[in-house]
C-alpha cells in the first residue's frame, strides 16, 4: 500500500480505490460469519454500495450512508431494530477496518 495521504483522500477513488475494496470486502466476510448472512448481504448491496468514506483526522475515518439507510433493506424479513443495530455495527467496523488498512491502528 502506498503512504496514505489525506489530500488524496478527497479524490478517493483514483487514489485509494483497490485499499478501499479490501477494507469494504474484509469487513463483509468477518462480519458474514457473525450475522444473519442474508442481512450482511443486504447492508452490502443496499445501503453501503451508496455509502461514502471520509478522513476526519489523526487517522480518523467517517463513513456517511444514504439517506435513510433501513428504509433500504429489502427482501430480509429483520426487525427493524436489528437492522439498525447490525448497522451501526457494520459502519464501526467499517471505520476502524479503515484507520487500520491505512496504517493508524494495528
Amino acid at each position: 500500500m502506498a503512504d496514505f495521504d489525506p489530500e488524496k483522500f478527497e479524490d478517493k477513488y483514483v487514489h485509494y480505490f483497490n485499499e478501499l475494496q479490501r477494507a469494504y470486502k474484509n469487513v463483509f466476510n468477518r462480519l458474514n460469519e457473525e450475522y444473519d448472512s442474508e442481512l450482511i448481504h443486504a447492508i452490502d448491496q443496499q445501503v453501503l454500495n451508496e455509502s461514502e468514506p471520509f478522513y476526519e483526522s489523526d487517522g480518523e475515518f467517517r463513513v456517511e450512508l444514504p439517506e435513510n439507510p433501513s428504509d433500504r433493506i429489502k427482501g430480509v424479513l429483520v426487525k427493524d431494530e436489528k437492522v439498525e443495530e447490525v448497522l451501526d455495527i457494520y459502519v464501526e467496523e467499517l471505520e476502524e477496518e479503515l484507520s487500520r488498512l491505512f496504517g493508524f491502528r494495528s
